[in-house]
Parts: C-alpha cells; structure tokens; sequence
C-alpha cells in the first residue's frame, strides 16, 4: 500500500508561518490563526499515530505546531501590550505618540 500525505500537513505549516507574520496586527490575527493551525496539527497526530505507516508528512505536522505556539506566544504579548496601552494611555495618548513619532522621523529624514 503507498503511503498518503497526512491531510492538513501543509495547511498547518502554512497556519503556524501566517500566525507569526501577522502577529503585529493587534495580535489577533496571529492568534486565531496559530489556534487553527494547532486544532488542525492535533487531528492529523492522532491520525498519525493510529497508523504511522500509512502516512507520510508529520514533520510538516511538527514544525507548523512549533509556529503555531511561538506565533501564539508573540500575539497574545501584542494583545496584552496593546491592552495595557489602551488602559494606561488611552485612544488619545496613542495618537499623539504617533504624531510625536512621525513627526521626528520626518525631522531626522530631513536633517540626514
């Protein structure tokens, strides 16, 4: 019998890539998508597992589930950061620290 690719082997490791990229985007992107990614890894070990010589693929499985953590990990500090800026700073805090940083950059753009 030839052996089959484990049904969401590469859909994992696209998850776990795509949890670490997006990250920065308030962090919930990269969390909800490193919480797919790992549901999905969790299904193909057990399938793995019941018959290994069935499958090929579980590296796949592996190295997505370790993206998928660290892209958790990375998102939900993101979340808590922009939490507690939110709570300490607030809206307009935020906005004016924005203006203040944009407009040094132009500043130091200029004078280079």
């Amino acid at each position: 019998m030839e052996k089959q690719k484990l049904p969401n082997a590469t859909a994992v490791l696209v998850l776990g890539i795509l949890s670490i990229l997006t990250c920065c985007c308030w962090g919930i992107i990269g969390l909800a998508l490193g919480i797919v990614a790992l549901v999905l890894a969790k299904k193909d070990t057990q399938l793995y597992t019941e018959n290994p010589e069935l499958y090929t693929g579980y590296s796949n499985i592996s190295t997505g589930k370790i993206l998928a953590i660290i892209g958790i990990v990375l998102s939900a500090i993101t979340l808590l950061v922009n939490i507690y800026f939110y709570a300490v700073v607030g809206e307009q805090g935020m906005k004016e620290f924005q203006e203040n940083l944009i407009e040094k950059i132009k500043y130091e753009q200029e004078n280079q």
